[in-house]
């Protein structure tokens, strides 16, 4: 199996600012999460072979507290999206252009400045494809935008509705990785909500 969790909260996250690449640790309520995250593995018996990594601090802290016997890969191609200008902008203030892409991301293109959303697909497809065929179960540790990301790539047929799907922090999705065959994804409620 492949697991792919969004890292826990930061204090950017806590104060609805664009966090984007900026490299915040998670704050007491983010360690908390992924503390809970790696519990609900644990009762589960899910262990990792495998864990993976954006370098951000937020995604690294979060794969160390759920896979401590395993210390993370870190692969850049699982960083989160590049904001570009926008980089810290408060979400309950955003600009119009930023309003516009978010309100339509499959119809609106990135605005200028931005990553490109079809540049988040390709560049977490070729992470995939690269590990498609390790066996036992993976993790992988990102954020909301590089997620989705790995979402539509697993699930092309989607025609972008993961874009608009709100993922929150340590939420977690599970997709079958067998014989280098990925499955369909599907949201695991790993804390019984």
């Amino acid at each position: 199996m492949i697991y792919i969790i969004r890292h826990g909260q930061t204090a950017l996250n806590g104060s609805h600012a664009l966090q984007g690449r900026s490299n915040q640790p998670l704050n007491e309520n983010g360690i908390q999460q992924a503390r809970e995250a790696a519990q609900a593995f644990r009762r589960l018996g899910v262990a990792f072979d495998h864990v993976f990594s954006s370098p951000l601090r937020r995604a690294v802290q979060t794969a160390e507290a759920i896979a401590p016997e395993r210390p993370p890969t870190m692969d850049a191609r699982l960083i989160e999206m590049d904001y570009g200008p926008y980089e810290g902008a408060d979400l309950r203030h955003l600009p119009p252009e930023i309003l516009t892409f978010f309100s339509d991301f499959v119809h609106n293109p990135a605005p200028e400045g931005m990553e490109p959303l079809a540049s988040v697909v390709s560049r977490v497809g070729d992470f995939l494809e690269e590990i498609r065929y390790l066996p036992g179960n993976i993790l992988l540790s990102t954020h909301a935008i590089a997620m989705k990301g790995v979402l539509e790539y697993l699930t092309p047929e989607s025609n972008g509705a993961y874009w608009s799907k709100y993922i929150g922090n340590c939420a977690v999705y599970a997709a079958d990785n067998e014989n280098g065959e990925f499955g369909i994804p599907g949201e695991i409620d790993l804390y019984g909500k």
